[in-house]
């Protein structure tokens, strides 16, 4: 089953904030919902370990998350492979991010590709957790993000 998602998320700080935030891996990962443990194990590699519930099929997922920074480009790419209970996820995605009047907007748009169980659960019930897993892992980065500048100032 292959989802695609794009959306855009505004963040009341300068881009190089928004940018040192979104390239440290501990704070991005910090971001991830039920987000279970964490190894880092160099700034553009890590292991995550999630607790995922799609429908009735629910437990941990593993993934291998590289992010795959562009800061000329002002674009941050995701790439997350992994899984679960059966299942294999692949997820890549990439954020846009442009300054406008001191704040950032991230322009975002991603794709999933899954096997297994999970994706054996019904497109419409699978779409609709992971644009709600999608949309709340922005939200808090955007919320972490102003946190973070706040504690620095």
């Amino acid at each position: 089953m292959k989802l695609q998602y794009a959306g855009q998320e505004s963040i009341p700080l300068p881009l190089n904030q928004v940018w040192a935030f979104i390239s440290d891996p501990h704070k991005v990962a910090s971001c991830l919902p039920d987000v279970q443990s964490v190894e880092v194990h160099d700034p553009t590699h890590m292991d995550v370990s999630v607790r995922v519930g799609v429908g009735p099929v629910r437990g941990n997922f593993k993934f291998k998350i590289e992010l795959q920074p562009d800061q000329a480009g002002n674009r941050m790419g995701v790439k997350i492979t992994g899984g679960g209970l059966g299942s294999v996820v692949d997820l890549s995605a990439s954020a846009d991010l442009r300054e406008e009047g001191g704040s950032t907007t991230l322009d975002w748009k991603g794709e999933a590709v899954m096997r297994g169980p999970v994706a054996a659960v019904g497109g419409r019930v699978l779409d609709a957790q992971a644009q709600k897993l999608i949309s709340q892992t922005f939200a808090n980065v955007k919320t972490a993000a102003v946190q973070d500048s706040s504690r620095s100032a």
